[in-house]
């Protein structure tokens, strides 16, 4: 039995809708266990107890030591703890991040985690990191992240050697930033399936299988992709309901636009890993719905069966630790 702890707590839509979507995630081999206070109503699932919550705007670091009995810092800690194999949270980015730092730790030799996002590319799903985690960041923290990604396409997309390419604004090598063009000339090399440079254009039709950048670049590639994909479907679906011709044709491709909206539809994911800790972690979107988080706890359970974590030691032990920088600086979180 997986056990994943679930942050009632965190997240836009209230804990009645987390709840209802742990519950729906429950099976014979899946027992999420609801983290927060008392009085919460669990439709039934065991709860931990949290009496306290951490907002959306508060700052992250400060919270998570101000509060160490929030929901999000007790499942993070249920976790570390071993009562609980993998933790899901939609709250605060920042928070989860620093709490997992805290409770967690990373793996031996991780200078940095990395959170990891599905894209729904047009030639099958791939994997950009980081997301998110770091602002700020090294060449061989790239190094880094290309290796996690290879993980997570081998064992949860399912890809054999998967091909790695790394975001930058050209193709030749010479293109890019100083931390491109180095990260560049360090992963070739690697013995990875590194490919070169990718552009953003091609994030949705399928660049490659991991797409590798710093935090910044890719939190803003991934923002302006969620972006661009809601107002597509958004301005198709306001076009087709304009007119009687409209309306009509509409439903003619109705069951091609329910397809083509769910592969394209961040829920289908449920969220995304936190890669480089010693426990399985995933964030979820603020927004999260019911269905989001039932997936979100189907991807932790995967995870655990899949032992992204042990894997991910094991690959960056053999692989990357004999590089390392003397040095083990904390990541930057505001």
């Amino acid at each position: 039995m997986i056990r994943v702890a679930v942050d009632a707590m965190g997240g836009d839509r209230g804990p009645e809708e987390i709840v209802a979507g742990a519950v729906d995630a429950s099976s014979d081999t899946v027992q999420p266990v609801i983290v927060g206070p008392r009085d919460l109503d669990t439709q039934g699932l065991e709860l931990i107890e949290a009496p306290d919550v951490i907002a959306m705007d508060e700052k992250p670091a400060e919270a998570v030591r101000a509060k160490p009995n929030s929901s999000l810092v007790v499942a993070c800690r249920a976790v570390g703890e071993r009562t609980a194999d993998a933790v899901v949270s939609a709250g605060n980015t920042g928070a989860m991040l620093a709490a997992c730092l805290l409770e967690l730790r990373r793996i031996p030799g991780v200078r940095r985690p990395a959170i990891a996002v599905t894209i729904p590319a047009r030639r099958g799903p791939s994997v950009l990191l980081d997301s998110g985690a770091n602002a700020d960041a090294r060449p061989e923290d790239l190094v880094q992240f290309a290796h996690m990604g290879a993980v997570f396409a081998e064992e949860i997309l399912g890809v054999a050697r998967p091909e790695i390419r790394l975001l930058s604004i050209g193709e030749e090598p010479e293109k890019g930033s100083l931390l491109t063009r180095e990260a560049h000339r360090l992963l070739a090399a690697t013995d990875l399936n590194f490919a070169g440079n990718t552009e953003g254009r091609d994030l949705l039709t399928g660049a490659a299988d991991v797409v590798v950048t710093d935090g910044f670049t890719g939190n803003v590639a991934l923002k302006v992709t969620e972006g661009t994909i809601q107002s597509l479907l958004e301005g198709l679906r306001e076009e087709v309901t304009a007119t009687a011709v409209g309306k009509l044709g509409g439903l003619l491709i109705r069951p091609a636009a329910r397809r083509l909206r769910k592969r394209l539809d961040p829920d289908t994911y449920g969220g995304a890993y936190l890669l480089g800790l010693r426990g399985l972690a995933v964030i979820a979107h603020g927004n999260s719905s019911r269905r989001a988080i039932t997936n979100a706890v189907s991807l932790a359970a995967r995870g655990v069966e899949k032992d992204v974590v042990g894997r991910l030691a094991q690959n960056l032990g053999e692989s990357v630790l004999a590089s390392r920088p003397s040095t083990t600086p904390t990541p930057n979180v505001r």
